[in-house]
């Protein structure tokens, strides 16, 4: 057995699981009412939400090419390919959340009665809540590849 594919196996898996932890964390806190606590620690999340999917990048793109599989099993998967794409529509997703709790939070530092429109809350939601679902792919897509589907 190979420790350094054991490794970047388990450093993939332990940061996708803290995205997923992210994910659900920003869906709790995007709710009625936020108040400045709220939308600080928001926008701390999102930030770590930023560097975990940097990481998962890096630790992934390390497992192609170091682990044990070789860089030809992942190039020719459709299954990792969608995967791909599933990870990129999440981050693509993420974007608009994150420009609002970003806005949202400096509006907040600069006018205390600042209050979030309900309007803009239930969008944001909708986005965190779509990152969610399509997120639910990737461990399904990662199972399907685990067991040779795709190559």
């Amino acid at each position: 057995m190979d420790t350094t594919d054991l490794l970047l196996a388990i450093i993939h898996h332990l940061l996708v699981f803290s995205l997923a932890g992210i994910i659900g964390a920003e869906f709790v806190l995007v709710r009625g009412d936020l108040g400045a606590a709220t939308l600080k620690r928001l926008a701390g999340i999102d930030r770590h939400y930023g560097v975990i999917a940097a990481l998962i990048v890096i630790v992934g793109v390390c497992r192609v090419f170091f682990g044990l599989k070789g860089w030809e099993f992942y190039v020719y998967n459709w299954v990792f390919w969608a995967k791909m794409a599933a990870f990129a529509i999440v981050g693509l997703l993420s974007i608009v959340p994150t420009m609002r709790f970003l806005s949202w939070n400096r509006q907040a530092g600069g006018d205390p009665s600042f209050a979030v429109s309900a309007a803009e809350l239930a969008a944001v939601k909708n986005y965190v809540r779509a990152e969610g679902f399509v997120f639910l792919l990737i461990p399904v897509f990662a199972a399907a590849m685990a067991r040779g589907y795709g190559y």
